[in-house]
């Protein structure tokens, strides 16, 4: 199983979004995501996360809360999110090679092209509520929702 960690870095009631528009072949190219990425040998699960934004955004990290944790499932693959939210940073922004970064109100991110199962954790993300669910995805199309 790929282990992963997504951030949302909070600042003026927005959360920093990445829209996924500079690789080809991207299997999220066109949606908005959280800043984050693979959890290397060795990293505990804070440190990647840390590394993640650092390496995407240019920004250090000086303290973040742990918010949950998503399984995806997708035909014979399988991952395990840990999800964090931060907002004590410190930096200037870099532009990053994955796609472009923007700060989005948090009242409006559910308006974004999102992939759809993002759109039933994001609302506990903003309530503080604890995340642990499973996310279904047959050929990359939603299929089902459990509550771990």
């Amino acid at each position: 199983m790929i282990e992963t960690v997504e951030c949302y870095l909070i600042k003026d009631n927005s959360y920093l979004m990445l829209h996924r528009n500079k690789r080809q072949n991207d299997m999220h190219e066109g949606k908005y995501i959280g800043i984050g990425g693979h959890i290397e040998k060795g990293e505990t699960k804070d440190e990647a996360c840390i590394r993640e934004i650092k390496e995407e955004t240019g920004l250090d990290v000086h303290s973040m809360k742990y918010c949950g944790q998503i399984l995806f499932v997708n035909d014979d693959y399988e991952e395990m999110m840990y999800i964090y939210k931060s907002n004590d940073f410190s930096g200037n922004l870099i532009e990053c090679d994955e796609g472009t970064l923007h700060w989005v109100s948090i009242d409006k991110v559910l308006d974004l092209n999102l992939w759809e199962g993002d759109k039933l954790f994001h609302p506990k993300l903003k309530s503080g509520e604890l995340i642990n669910m499973k996310l279904i995805y047959k050929n990359n199309v939603f299929v089902g929702c459990e509550e771990l």
